[in-house]
């Protein structure tokens, strides 16, 4: 009944042994303004009884849960897939289990994506706090500079959205879902295969969510840790696939892995930072990698 004026939005929590906090997120997510809303929570077979309270979730709000409760770990991307298979919502709000709605989050997004039918995504600032403290640390867009624009930007400048700040139009979502061959941060090559098709990227400045730190945080990183296993080296895999399947953005591909090189230099182990910054500027010549190669020949942190 609600469907002409306020759409469905299918809010896809995607959780895994978080049950102190994902308590809170569900509530900030059910105090939302917005009145037609559901919540999908893909659950990656938690030990530390959040499935008993998801169910006690369930049990106590008839119709607006539905649950994916895995019985055994299937990994994040393989979970992410869980919940976004089971979104039927006109728009899709991605959450991490251990992050905050603030109000009005699903109503100004929906409003402006309702009045701009080729945008594809929309997304906002975020505030960054420590948990347990609940110290403020700063603002995403603070971080990673806020950017609106088409799948080129998204490929040229990587995931410049805090995850769980993104609205997407599902109409436009990834009919494949989230890639398997990237175990981890896949979310990036899951934004680019949503936009591919055309359409647009818009910020909003507001701050309408909370992203929590803390030290079980997955993709939590310094710089200068191991490649192994890291978010670094999903997006070194994102960009193998983007080369095989978009040669068209070869570009803006070489671009975003020059990036990565540099990224990935070691500021306690000076050959391996020259190292990467070299590979950097080899892979993309331009005066700022001269520059970063310069900082990185002299031992100069930035």
């Amino acid at each position: 009944m609600h469907d002409k004026q306020f759409p469905l939005v299918s809010v896809a929590i995607i959780t895994y042994n978080q049950k102190e906090f994902l308590y809170e997120c569900i509530e900030s997510i059910l105090e939302q303004d917005y009145p037609n809303f559901e919540i999908i929570v893909a659950d990656d077979a938690s030990t530390d009884g959040t499935q008993d309270m998801l169910r006690e979730f369930n049990r106590k709000y008839p119709a607006k849960f539905v649950l994916r409760l895995a019985e055994k770990n299937l990994g994040i991307t393989a979970n992410s897939n869980q919940a976004h298979f089971a979104c039927k919502g006109k728009y899709v709000a991605w959450m991490g289990g251990d992050d905050l709605m603030l109000p009005r989050k699903l109503s100004q997004q929906v409003a402006y994506m309702e009045a701009n039918s080729k945008c594809i995504i929309c997304y906002h600032d975020l505030e960054i706090f420590e948990s347990p403290s609940q110290k403020k640390i700063g603002l995403i867009s603070e971080r990673a500079r806020p950017r609106s624009g088409t799948v080129r930007e998204l490929i040229r400048h990587g995931c410049f959205m805090g995850a769980c700040s993104v609205m997407i139009r599902a109409a436009s979502a990834s009919k494949n879902g989230f890639d398997t061959r990237v175990p981890i941060a896949s979310d990036w090559l899951y934004y680019i295969r949503t936009t591919q098709f055309g359409g647009y990227i818009h910020y909003l400045p507001s701050i309408l969510g909370k992203y929590r730190r803390h030290a079980s945080n997955v993709t939590s990183s310094n710089k200068g840790q191991v490649m192994e296993n890291s978010s670094l080296q999903d997006h070194f895999i994102s960009c193998g696939i983007l080369l095989s399947e978009f040669p068209e953005f070869e570009r803006e591909i070489r671009f975003r892995i020059s990036d990565l090189l540099y990224s990935s230099r070691h500021y306690n182990d000076y050959a391996k930072t020259l190292m990467y910054s070299y590979a950097a500027f080899k892979m993309k010549f331009s005066l700022v990698n001269f520059i970063r190669l310069l900082f990185s020949i002299f031992g100069i942190r930035k």
